[in-house]
């Protein structure tokens, strides 16, 4: 499921927020600050981001500035949630490089509705309740792996790693792709993490694990058939 971060100081609107994207489907996350959600970036990159544009420490516009700045965030779906509803604040808005705008206070389908919509001009698709390849099985929405009807117990990053494999099916992944993907950073040599992780997911995978190919000079690729 995208993951989707929300910058909003008013607890009960992020509460709100939170719930609707979580019963919509998606893998939602609250900050009340710019500066908390910058730190969990540095751990994963969200699909999308909406935020707040009066904020406690700064404001969302210089927030949005700074991650259209930066490398890694330059093409990141932003979202403006704001009371301010003129004209001249949506157009601001939308030039400072937001992809939407909503005005509170805003219908939660319809809120939902435009995150799908902003998602999928950025090319980014929702998963499926259920991933099926050869022997191994995911469930998206009970975050369960089963290997030749077996279940699994996989870590978070174990579990992220497989479901990039699988939606990927017999494309060829890099170490620096799988680092993006699933440890949220640009890759920085640290391929051992990458390699130390596919070897305990085809441990735990058992017969599925071998489905998981190794394409050397390449990376990683998983397919139907061992």
């Amino acid at each position: 499921m995208p993951t989707v971060y929300c910058v909003e100081d008013d607890a009960s609107i992020r509460e709100l927020v939170l719930y609707a994207l979580s019963a919509g489907g998606f893998d939602a996350h609250g900050f009340e600050d710019g500066a908390s959600m910058r730190e969990a970036m540095q751990r994963q990159t969200p699909d999308l981001l909406l935020l707040d544009i009066m904020l406690p420490d700064e404001d969302g516009l210089t927030i949005l500035s700074g991650l259209r700045a930066g490398a890694r965030t330059r093409k990141l779906p932003v979202i403006l949630l704001t009371a301010k509803g003129s004209e001249y604040d949506k157009v601001k808005g939308l030039d400072a490089g937001a992809d939407d705008y909503v005005t509170k206070p805003f219908g939660v389908m319809e809120l939902l509705s435009r995150v799908r919509a902003v998602l999928r001009r950025a090319g980014v698709e929702e998963r499926p309740a259920c991933l099926e390849l050869g022997v191994v099985r995911a469930d998206t929405a009970a975050h369960t792996v089963l290997s030749d009807g077996q279940e699994v117990t996989l870590t978070h990053k174990e579990y992220e790693l497989l479901l990039a494999l699988m939606q990927n099916a017999g494309r060829v992944l890099s170490r620096e792709q799988l680092m993006q993907r699933v440890w949220g950073y640009d890759f920085e040599g640290e391929s051992r993490t990458v390699d130390v992780h596919v070897k305990t997911l085809r441990q735990k995978l058992g017969a599925g694990g071998a489905q998981i190919k190794t394409v050397r000079g390449a990376g990683y690729k998983m397919e139907e058939k061992a």
